[in-house]
């Protein structure tokens, strides 16, 4: 029998959740990839193979700009696994206009925060089955440049944005993640699975790359040793591994040293995130509730 922790890993074909899902595999975990491409899946298999031969992996479709289809790929994951020791929500992106999802979302607010609150949602089950068990949020600093939050309105605002006004936007789908994962902590209070969520700091890899200039920039940046990704992969898989953490639920934690860190205002308070819970499930059982 297979003694290997098993662990399902969003956004780990690039990026960050790359080096994730490496470092993972050197940890003798079996993974779980959630992702869209086959192409990428298989050339991932290629460098986990070479870093930690004989590590098993599945791979599970899905396009996360379509919480349907995340809800579809969750069930199968749950049908798959007798048991989920870890579940890490690390996909991302940070769009420069505004798309919206054929299920009436902005994109970045459905791949960030409502995809995996959708994915989580569905394994809650089989997480609190598995317990101990973990569930850890890739959220991000940007979270601070949030603005103003009604939890109401932003989880389907689809309003265009310039490129300028886009950090604002993506900081609150952070936020939110943020918010999520500490109130998402204290309603698995008691069940033996802790929810936490990191700040991985400013990386290179994958920056802004929907920007005509960021392959150079992010060359020019790797050259300066600025923005080095290991260190943000670093945060996650401590999270998810580390002993230390084994217990400790519903924290957010900083890429340096595992600081500990407060929630950005406005999304601070119990009474707001639980709000903002509240108002994503309802938005989501009408979404969901029509595909049962």
């Amino acid at each position: 029998m297979d003694s290997r922790p098993i662990v399902v890993i969003t956004g780990a074909t690039s990026g960050l959740g790359r080096l994730v899902a490496l470092d993972l595999a050197r940890h003798g975990a079996h993974l779980g990839i959630v992702a869209r491409s086959p192409h990428k899946v298989d050339a991932l298999r290629h460098e986990i193979e070479e870093a930690a031969p004989g590590t098993p992996v599945d791979a599970f479709s899905a396009d996360l700009t379509s919480l349907r289809d995340v809800r579809r790929a969750g069930q199968e994951i749950d049908a798959h696994y007798d048991s989920i020791d870890v579940l890490v929500n690390n996909a991302g992106l940070h769009a420069f206009s505004q798309r919206v999802t054929a299920e009436g979302f902005a994109e970045m607010t459905a791949v960030n925060y409502l995809a995996p609150w959708v994915l989580t949602e569905t394994l809650r089950g089989k997480l609190v089955a598995s317990a101990p068990a973990r569930v850890v949020t890739v959220a991000s600093e940007a979270a601070r440049q949030a603005g103003h939050l009604d939890p109401a309105r932003d989880v389907t605002r689809t309003a265009e944005y310039t490129r300028r006004e886009s950090m604002v936007h993506y900081g609150r789908s952070k936020l939110m993640d943020i918010m999520f994962s500490q109130e998402l902590g204290r309603r698995l209070a008691g069940t033996g699975v802790t929810a936490n969520c990191c700040d991985p700091g400013f990386n290179v890899s994958g920056l802004g790359r929907e920007l005509p200039f960021a392959g150079a920039l992010e060359r020019i940046l790797k050259t300066l040793r600025i923005g080095d990704p290991r260190r943000g992969a670093g945060i996650i898989t401590r999270l998810a591994t580390d002993p230390a953490f084994a217990e400790t639920t519903s924290g957010y934690f900083s890429v340096k040293d595992a600081k500990p860190l407060l929630c950005p205002e406005p999304g601070r308070s119990e009474k707001i995130q639980a709000e903002l819970w509240e108002a994503t499930a309802a938005v989501l059982e009408g979404v969901l509730s029509a595909d049962a």
